[in-house]
Order: structure tokens, then C-alpha cells, then sequence
């Protein structure tokens, strides 16, 4: 499993659970199930779900085999939905290991890696209909505009999508190759791994909805939770890890804080680290993945 995977922070994560051996708990993003095998080591008759949407992550869990475990073929947003479905309506905490793992980035058919020529694919769920190609070759140059630059966040992001919807305009963009070439002229000098790297997370994201996903899951924890329960999430870029924070400190992801007529704030979760959980540099040197990772951990009041 650690070829596959190897878990990011995974005793601080397992700490942040505050784990009671027959509790119920989620892990929403199984991946390898590194994290989860850790959980089912602490667990003494309790039950742990597993959500992911990738085929391959399935074959993960079964080969797991242990019977604690409910593996769920969905995307997290669907969580409360299969938890009822479940009979597992409140559970006594969530783990949330956001963004790409590093076997989807190692296997180069999926397009995600920009170290590999390969088809422009980018779909976490294999199933789905939207393939990062067609939101190169088939999005409006104001939708890419706004996509590179709000979730790749270059500087260069109108000039790049003008770029890409003129290249192919002579022929489609199908691979990673075809895109790094439209775009290789206008990747600052020197800095071309890292400019290139964000534009494949703006088009992952948008083919993904993993924005949109990470709301709607934030949503349905306050119902989730059991009181006390705790929401441990793992997020490697600023665009999560704002709206983990915001929701956590807020209740919301925009604007301040409710207050009720006494000046209480009207938040679901409170949170347990002052300042997001990073890892230490022997962790960096031994699996790079973790040099962004911000780890938060908040509980039901």
C-alpha cells in the first residue's frame, strides 16, 4: 500500500480523531487506505466507512478485507446520504485527505501528471463524463480565463487562455503534450515544473468539482458529528485550506462569524488547532507529497 500511497501526517492524524476503539468513523478519501488500516488498528468494535469514487481505491479496500469496513464507491459529497443509507447517521469522526494521490499522479494514463505524455483525462471518478481535453477544447476562452486564474492562480491567466483556444483552433489539444506545448512559451523562465503544475490543478479542480465538493461535504458535517465528534481534513493547496478554515471559524465560507443576542458565536465546530498541523523536514525528505500539506482539526460543540 505504501507504493501506492503513503499516508501524509498519519499520526497527527490519528491523534486529531481522538479515536475510541468502538466508535464510528469515516475516512472520505481511502485512497491506498493508509490512514484507514490505522484506524482499523485502534478499532475494537467499532465501524469505519471508506468513500472514494476511484475504481482503483476499491480493489485497495478489498484487499483490506476486514469486516469493520464499509467501503462506498461515491464521491464525499454524497456522505450523509450513504451513512443513512448505512444506518450510521452520526458517526464519531471524519478524516478528510484532500487533493491527488500520488498513484493517480504516478500512473500516466491518467493524465494527471505533467511528467508523462498521456490522453488529457484528469477524472478522479473514471466514469465520469468530463475529461479535462474537452475543457481545453470545448470551454469558452473567458470560462478558461477564469478557471486558470482563479484555480491555477497564474498571473498570466488571460494570455494563456487566449493561447490555448488558438492553438487549437488548427488542431484539438488530446494530450499533456499538446497542452505544455500551447502553453510552453509563456511559462516563466526557470519556473516552467511550477507554472505548469498549476495550470494541471486548475484544469483537475474544474474537472473534478473539488471546490464544490469540499463545500458540500463541510455542509453535512455539523449534521454528521455526534457531539464531541472531530473533523480532521488535510488540504495541500490555499484554495481548500481556505474554505476549511473559514467554515471551521465561521460556520460559513464567506463573511464573519453569526452571533446570537448574547455575542455568542453561532458556529457548529470548534476548532482544536490554533494554526494548521505541517510536517516535520524528515517527513519532507521521505515522502515530498507532504511538504504542502496543512492539517486542521476541529471539533462538534
Amino acid at each position: 500500500m505504501s507504493n501506492y500511497h503513503e499516508p501524509v501526517l498519519l499520526q497527527a492524524c490519528i491523534n486529531g480523531l481522538n479515536l475510541q476503539p468502538g466508535g464510528t468513523y469515516v475516512d472520505i478519501t481511502f485512497g491506498g487506505g493508509g490512514h484507514s488500516r490505522e484506524i482499523l488498528n485502534q478499532l475494537d468494535g467499532g465501524r469505519l466507512f471508506g468513500f472514494d469514487q476511484d475504481a482503483d481505491a476499491k480493489v485497495n479496500a478489498q484487499a483490506i478485507g476486514d469486516s469493520r469496513l464499509t467501503f462506498v464507491a461515491s464521491n464525499f459529497r454524497n456522505i450523509k446520504r450513504y451513512l443513512r443509507l448505512y444506518k450510521a447517521e452520526q458517526v464519531d469522526g471524519i478524516l478528510a485527505d484532500l487533493g491527488i494521490s500520488s498513484h493517480q499522479i504516478d500512473t500516466p494514463e491518467r493524465g494527471f501528471s505533467t511528467r508523462f505524455d498521456a490522453d488529457l483525462d484528469m477524472r478522479m471518478n473514471q466514469n465520469a463524463d468530463r475529461t479535462a481535453a474537452q475543457v481545453v477544447n470545448e470551454y469558452s476562452e473567458a470560462d478558461l480565463h477564469r478557471i486558470l486564474g482563479m484555480y491555477g492562480e497564474i498571473t498570466n491567466a488571460r494570455t494563456a487562455a487566449s493561447a490555448l483556444v488558438s492553438a487549437r483552433s488548427n488542431r484539438q489539444l488530446k494530450t499533456v503534450n499538446d497542452l505544455k506545448a500551447a502553453l510552453q512559451r509563456f511559462a516563466p523562465r526557470g519556473k516552467e515544473n511550477k507554472y505548469f503544475a498549476q495550470v494541471f490543478q486548475a484544469l483537475r479542480i474544474e474537472v473534478n468539482e473539488e471546490l464544490q465538493a469540499l463545500e458540500e461535504f463541510l455542509e453535512q458535517v455539523p449534521d454528521i458529528l455526534k457531539p464531541g465528534g472531530r473533523l480532521v481534513v488535510m488540504s495541500y493547496h490555499s484554495l481548500e485550506d481556505r474554505l476549511v478554515k473559514n467554515f471551521i471559524n465561521k460556520g460559513k465560507f464567506q463573511g464573519e462569524v453569526e452571533k446570537d443576542l448574547f455575542g455568542n458565536d453561532l458556529k457548529p465546530l470548534q476548532s482544536v488547532t490554533r494554526k494548521p498541523i505541517e510536517a516535520t523536514p524528515d517527513e519532507i525528505a521521505r515522502n515530498p507529497r507532504a511538504r504542502s500539506a496543512k492539517l486542521r482539526i476541529a471539533e462538534k460543540l
